[in-house]
């Protein structure tokens, strides 16, 4: 596991990941040289990173599907790095249970989707089959989960104040350049986003800082899940009674080993990916799922052995970021 100090600095850019050096050394009791230093050390290492991708009511504008894959056997890794490799595939995973692999693909439509499954994924050498879900509702995704390093007085002191937005989004096509420049450095300052972009810095804050208050930009400080406190990743498949479904989701998105919570098409109607301490974890884990939500049903359950890519960042046989893909969901379908 990463040290105490570099935890804090992780908890701390989770908090607030554009926040200045000059703050966030303040708040954590060092330099912001000091500061600025290690968060570069922890990256050139694949040990932590930033990232950024759409979310809220631009996320829900777009197409999110789960994608369940079998393959040949020894094809897995194969199929699973070809697939990292696409712009609207975020999310990799090989699992222990009912598939080999499970894919997050977002796609501009449902349409989209269906075309890259069919012509994109189904045609992979080494695919054996899929099983395609679609999710209508995102309840939480991994940009809340903290690594609960810093005190809450830090955290505090580091999170960005809330505004309730006054009018409607309008998301344009800067907005959307914006978000992809953000992915690739979420820390950039306004005036290198305005050269890139080829707008005013003024213009480049204004649009950040309406993204950010209405959750249309997620901002993500991530940790490489074996150096985690929390390095296991287990999913749960959940049959919920239609009208229970709101408040239970509610209720699992606020528990603080889950990192993402999803209304799905399925048998099932609802998906958790929650990180754990220990694969031992996930039967206390569900008691305590079965006392307090007692008309839930678990219906399937799955451990992931290894991540392949994790937002757009393609992870090593360590679990490290040893590169990235930019989460282009707009871009044409391949294949369509």
């Amino acid at each position: 596991m990463l040290s105490e100090s570099d935890l804090k600095l992780v908890d701390a850019l989770q908090t607030g990941p554009r926040t200045s050096w000059s703050v966030l050394g303040r708040t954590l009791g060092v330099g912001a040289v000091t500061a600025a230093r290690r968060w570069d050390a922890l990256v050139a290492r694949g040990e932590a990173w930033l990232t950024a991708y759409p979310g809220g009511e631009v996320v829900a504008q777009l197409a999110l599907a789960f994608v369940e894959i079998d393959c040949a056997p020894g094809e897995a890794l194969p199929v699973a790095r070809a697939l990292a490799a696409d712009p609207h595939v975020a999310t990799v995973e090989y699992l222990a249970g009912h598939c080999d692999l499970h894919v997050h693909l977002i796609a501009p439509t449902l349409r989209d989707l269906s075309d890259y499954v069919l012509h994109r994924l189904a045609t992979l050498p080494g695919v054996v089959a899929a099983r395609t879900v679609v999710s209508p509702r995102m309840f939480t995704e991994g940009s809340r989960w903290r690594v609960r390093a810093i005190s809450p007085g830090q955290r505090e002191a580091l999170a960005v104040p809330a505004t309730r937005p006054t009018s409607p989004l309008r998301f344009s096509e800067l907005d959307q350049a914006l978000i992809l420049a953000l992915g690739e450095d979420a820390r950039a300052s306004a005036a290198s986003l305005a050269l890139r972009l080829g707008v005013g810095a003024s213009t480049v804050l204004r649009r950040l800082d309406a993204l950010v208050a209405r959750g249309a930009v997620r901002l993500r400080c991530e940790i490489a899940r074996p150096l985690s406190p929390a390095p296991v990743t287990a999913m749960l498949w959940l049959r919920v009674p239609p009208d229970k479904l709101e408040t239970t989701a509610r209720s699992l998105a606020v528990l603080p080993e889950v990192r993402m919570c999803a209304a799905i098409s399925g048998a099932a109607n609802l998906m958790l990916v929650v990180w754990l301490n220990s694969q031992h974890d996930t039967v206390p884990l569900e008691s305590a799922l079965a006392a307090k939500l007692p008309w839930l049903e678990i219906v399937d359950r799955a451990v992931t052995l290894r991540g392949i890519k994790l937002m757009g960042h393609l992870l090593d046989d360590d679990g490290l970021a040893a590169g990235r893909v930019p989460l282009d969901f707009w871009a044409p379908v391949q294949g369509s």
